[in-house]
């Protein structure tokens, strides 16, 4: 297991690395693999990318984010303009129902509601509205509500899991009950745990997973 300093070192430079996330900054704090950062960034995607990229290190167990969003070179963006841009937005993606989707914005933080079908289309929303300047948060509240049969959902994702050259499916448990998706076991890295999340959301039907994978 890495000690805390090398921890704190690899995540320093894995964040010098990405391009998108002004690093000096952010200030970062380990201990027994609880990754901390702290600090400002320049918008709110700024901050996904920057928790995504800590994520991606080796040996981060968990992560505890205390960044503040500041926009020090621009006016204050009012509530409505960000929810027309948001609204906008959501309406020019083709893979989004945005007449199934309602925003409201206050004081900066954007309240996605509604139904959809797919939890992908819950997650495109999401990043959309995270890319508009002046938005300090979002809240997304969209259900996903499948009109798919369930039946077999458990079966998909096994397979899907045995597909991923990456996964070691035979250490992983897959439970289903309804739409809610339970994965239990071992992975070996923070990654690959993020690799059986994803193909378990890409299965129909799912609507809601609980992680218990521990990565050892």
């Amino acid at each position: 297991m890495k000690s805390d300093s090398q921890l704190q070192q690899d995540v320093m430079d894995e964040l010098k690395w990405e391009p998108g996330v002004d690093h000096e900054q952010i200030g970062i704090s380990a201990k027994d693999g609880v990754v901390t950062l702290s600090g400002v960034v320049g918008s709110y995607s700024e901050k996904l990318l920057a928790e995504k990229t800590a994520r991606r290190v080796k040996g981060v167990r968990a992560l505890a984010e205390d960044l503040a969003v500041r926009y020090p070179y621009q006016s204050k963006t009012t509530d409505s303009e960000i929810a027309k841009r948001v609204a906008d937005v959501i309406e020019w993606d083709s893979l989004v129902p945005h007449d199934k989707i309602n925003v409201t914005v206050e004081d900066g933080a954007v309240r996605l509601r509604g139904d959809v079908e797919w939890n992908y289309q819950k997650d495109l929303a999401f990043k959309d509205a995270s890319k508009i300047t002046g938005v300090l948060r979002v809240d997304n509240w969209i259900n996903v509500k499948p009109s798919v049969s369930t039946g077999d959902v458990k079966q998909r994702i096994e397979q899907a899991f045995e597909r991923q050259a990456d996964l070691e499916a035979e250490k992983i448990k897959v439970r289903a009950d309804g739409h809610k998706i339970t994965l239990e076991g071992t992975v070996t890295t923070w990654g690959k745990r993020g690799i059986a999340e994803r193909a378990a959301w890409a299965a129909p039907g799912v609507s809601q997973i609980e992680d218990k994978l521990i990565v050892a």
